[in-house]
């Protein structure tokens, strides 16, 4: 699990302010001590007035009356925020803008010709001739598009609020319930100013986070969650060269090994209609556990000077947000970490298969991914920072191989028949004995399906109506009462 369990604070690389060439919040990138929501001491977590009257200014950092009068409307409209608990406007702002400064390595954002376009397309469709011959899941890709990094952030915003919003209306309720019934009329404006710059915080911070995941993703389905829309296929070429630059592969390769892993991602997802809500499930699941020291919380409200609204931020810097170590989240937990392994495991076995026959440099491609994942890419990171969780490579890797091995004994029908329901997918205990799942008995659901079929029409179709003929239990006219009256 990650250190920073649904922190809200960069990823160790943070973007570069683009006026004037320095890292935001002095810390040089490093991370400090564990800060869920990235509001912990020594964070580095830009608070939304650095961002707001930062680049503002002449050179010698006088502000003329234009830009102060500018700044003072953005506050007004930040203040004045009455939405849900993340200010996803100003998220998007802040995403477009850390995409329009370039990415860590120098690269910067474009728009994608018409070549780049058919050529994402002819990978993804050629992708899914070859998995068509190792999954018995048909093709999930709708429709195949390539997006460059802007239009990534305004395609995966929708899902990344579904994800971070059940989080942050726990963490406002609390804020909430911190006065006393009796002090909160008095409190109004202060409370509703709380809310506005909490919304404002976690739109800086998620805004932040996401354009600096957008330099770095391949796909839609980078972290293993279907971030876009449901049924396209989307590749990034302009990160796509940047991933491949270096491995000495050559670039239409890399392209379609990516193409490959896009394409199982969007299979499993399109044909297994419960995973995304069992996913997002758990996510929620942990994010009812999340308490707030209210006592430290309480000396926040008490201290804040209503002309320097900017020492909310500060004291919220000293990490009052902090994650219930209780039963139900470990189990939370546990059933997210699980299943997302799963279904990574599953990508990186078919994708194998598929690619093997056709792609020379197919095993340097799947472990540069894999010590990708390892050693906690800008990706993995950036999904742990948001949300609270890292895969673990070992987990990856046993579920691999856990699916390959199922796929020898059981073939593919067999293999991807499991997904048919969450009960039948193997457990944590499973992936560390992967032996013991492959070759222990499965309940036949058919042959049940069939008895249950064959007795409901030999009963008649009024099975369970009250007052018809039919429905007794041999057959014979009923009583008036149906099965559940009796």
């Amino acid at each position: 699990m990650s250190d920073t369990p649904f922190g809200f604070g960069l990823p160790p690389e943070e973007p570069e302010d683009g006026d004037n060439g320095k890292k935001k919040g002095g810390q040089g990138g490093s991370q400090g001590p564990a800060d869920p929501f990235g509001f912990g001491g020594g964070s580095g977590a830009d608070n939304p007035f650095a961002a707001l009257f930062g680049g503002m200014g002449g050179p010698g950092g006088e502000m003329n009356p234009g830009d102060l009068g500018a700044a003072f409307q953005k506050l007004g409209q930040m203040l004045s925020y009455e939405g849900g608990p993340v200010n996803w406007e100003m998220a998007k702002d802040i995403a477009r803008q850390t995409v329009a400064q370039g990415a860590p390595d120098g690269s910067k954002d474009a728009s994608l010709s018409p070549g780049e376009r058919s050529a994402v397309e002819e990978a993804v469709r050629l992708a899914d001739l070859w998995l068509d011959g190792v999954t018995s899941l048909p093709s999930g890709s709708g429709s195949v598009v390539a997006w460059s990094r802007a239009e990534w952030v305004e395609e995966t915003l929708p899902v990344w609020k579904d994800l971070v919003n059940p989080l942050a209306e726990r963490v406002g309720a609390a804020m909430g319930d911190v006065l006393p019934e009796e002090m909160q009329a008095m409190a109004g404006p202060l409370l509703g100013m709380m809310r506005s710059m909490g919304g404002a915080m976690f739109g800086t911070q998620i805004g932040q986070a996401l354009g600096v995941l957008a330099g770095e993703v391949v796909g839609s389905t980078d972290i293993g969650l279907p971030l876009g829309p449901a049924g396209k296929a989307a590749l990034l070429p302009g990160n796509i060269a940047t991933f491949g630059a270096g491995l000495g592969v050559p670039q239409e390769e890399v392209r379609l090994y990516l193409a490959l892993r896009e394409a199982a991602h969007q299979r499993l997802f399109a044909h297994v209609p419960w995973l995304r809500s069992h996913l997002f499930g758990a996510v929620e699941g942990y994010a009812r556990g999340i308490k707030v020291d209210t006592t430290k919380l309480e000396d926040v409200v008490g201290q804040i000077d209503p002309q320097h609204p900017e020492e909310l931020q500060n004291a919220l810097q000293q990490g009052m947000f902090q994650p219930e170590d209780t039963p139900e989240q470990k189990a939370a937990l546990a059933r997210l970490e699980t299943a997302l392994a799963l279904v990574e495991g599953w990508v990186d076995a078919v994708v194998h298969a598929a690619a093997k026959p056709h792609l020379p440099s197919s095993d340097k491609l799947r472990e540069t991914l894999r010590r990708r994942r390892a050693s906690g890419g800008p990706a993995e990171q950036t999904f742990s920072t948001l949300i609270g969780l890292q895969l673990r490579p070992r987990r990856l890797r046993d579920a691999s191989r856990l699916w390959a091995s199922l796929t020898d004994a059981r073939g593919l029908d067999g293999r991807d028949g499991l997904w048919e329901h969450p009960d039948m997918l193997p457990t944590a205990a499973d992936l560390d004995d992967p032996d013991g799942f492959v070759h222990h008995e499965q309940p036949d659901f058919s042959e049940l399906d069939k008895m249950l079929g064959e007795a409901a029409r030999d009963r008649g179709p009024d099975l369970g109506k009250p007052g018809r003929e039919g429905n007794g239990p041999d057959g014979t006219p009923g009583d008036g009462k149906g099965d559940g009256d009796k």
